[in-house]
C-alpha cells in the first residue's frame, strides 16, 4: 500500500511542477530584465504621463519602437551619416511607455538640448528633446 501511495504522490508532484512552471512562464512573460532590474525600477519611478511617439530626423517621421540604436552602422536602426557619430552611439529604449536614451560609450558624447549625458546612463526622453549626435539633431515628438 506504501509503494502504491509513494508512487502516486510523486506523479501529483511532477505535474504540480509543470503546472507551476506553466503558469509562472505565463505571469513572467511581459517582464524584462530591464523592468524588473534595480535600474530599471528606478527608471519606471521617474518616468511620468509624457509620452513620446517618433523622431524627426532629415524631415522624415521616424516612429519610436521598443528598441533602436543610433550610429554610423549600417546596422543600427537610425543610420547617421556624420564622422563625429560612433558605429554605434546611442540606444533609445522603451520602459513601460516611456523612452529613454543612453549614451553607448561614444567617442563625441551624445547631446539632449545641448547637454552631454552621462555614458552608459538611461536618460529620460520628453516631447521637444532635441538630440545632437555629432553635427545631426533629431527631434522628438
Amino acid at each position: 500500500m506504501a509503494v502504491f501511495f509513494l508512487f502516486f504522490f510523486r506523479i501529483f508532484i511532477e505535474d504540480f511542477a509543470i503546472f507551476f512552471l506553466w503558469v509562472y512562464n505565463l505571469i513572467m512573460q511581459d517582464t524584462t530584465i530591464v523592468t524588473s532590474s534595480p535600474v530599471g525600477q528606478h527608471l519606471e519611478k521617474i518616468a511620468d504621463s509624457a509620452q513620446v511617439s517618433y523622431l524627426m530626423f532629415n524631415k522624415k517621421k521616424i516612429n519610436l519602437v521598443a528598441k533602436m540604436t543610433i550610429g554610423r552602422s549600417s546596422d543600427c536602426s537610425i543610420v547617421v551619416d556624420n564622422k563625429l557619430a560612433s558605429r554605434v552611439h546611442a540606444t533609445i529604449q522603451r520602459i513601460k511607455d516611456v523612452f529613454f536614451i543612453k549614451d553607448e560609450n561614444s567617442t563625441n558624447g551624445t547631446f539632449i538640448n545641448g547637454r552631454r549625458i552621462p555614458n552608459d546612463k538611461y536618460v529620460k526622453l520628453n516631447p521637444g528633446d532635441k538630440i545632437t549626435i555629432g553635427s545631426v539633431n533629431l527631434v522628438l515628438s
